[in-house]
């Protein structure tokens, strides 16, 4: 098993570089010693891709250019659910952000996970991104599912699961990401379909 870790940090890295290209054409990751490739895949729609990236988008604009730097706002859409994770500095502040959230366009639910505290620090934020990473690999070295299936946000050490999957592979995914270190609770935000 030690000899994966290696191809298992690239592959990881190659699916968080990925992250960043969502929505534009399938990725395709080869590992040349290990002789394997992994396809990465969405099983949303362009167009949902494509709606999902203008609510993140639109919703984080807009609270930066209203609320600046009083707020920590961590938006993330998938199929037009979106979670909301972060920091509101009083209830004014975060029942506007709600409203602002259920008003935008193709937003079909929202998963609101906010807190009213002071944003959290720096470092925090660097360890939440640690521990999304660690999921990530661990989906790739435990080989259950098509790890890209399944998006990892992570805010003060929980674990949010978003994808479009069948109950199989949440329940997988939700037991891999809650033995992994560092992980205090995991919260499903998924869709399933049948299989």
């Amino acid at each position: 098993m030690t000899s994966l870790r290696p191809l298992v940090a690239t592959l990881a890295l190659a699916l968080a570089a990925g992250a960043a290209l969502q929505g534009c054409a399938p990725i395709i990751v080869a590992g040349a010693a290990a002789g394997t490739v992994l396809v990465v895949a969405d099983r949303r729609s362009a167009g949902a891709q494509v709606d999902d990236e203008a609510i993140e988008l639109r919703v984080s604009n807009d609270a930066r250019g209203t609320y600046g730097d009083r707020i920590h706002l961590n938006v993330t859409s998938y199929n037009g659910i979106v979670l909301l994770t972060g920091e509101a500095p009083d209830r004014a502040t975060y029942d506007s952000i709600l409203a602002m959230v259920k008003g935008t366009p193709k937003v079909r639910s929202v998963q609101d996970e906010m807190v009213i505290a002071p944003n959290t620090p720096m470092s925090s934020r660097t360890n939440d991104t640690y521990i999304t990473s660690k999921v990530k690999a661990r989906f790739i070295e435990e080989n259950r599912f098509a790890a890209n299936l399944v998006k990892v946000v992570t805010e003060r050490q929980v674990v949010y699961l978003m994808g479009i999957v069948t109950k199989k592979e949440a329940d997988d995914a939700a037991q891999i990401a809650a033995s992994t270190t560092d992980v205090v609770r995991v919260v499903k935000v998924f869709e399933y379909m049948n299989g």
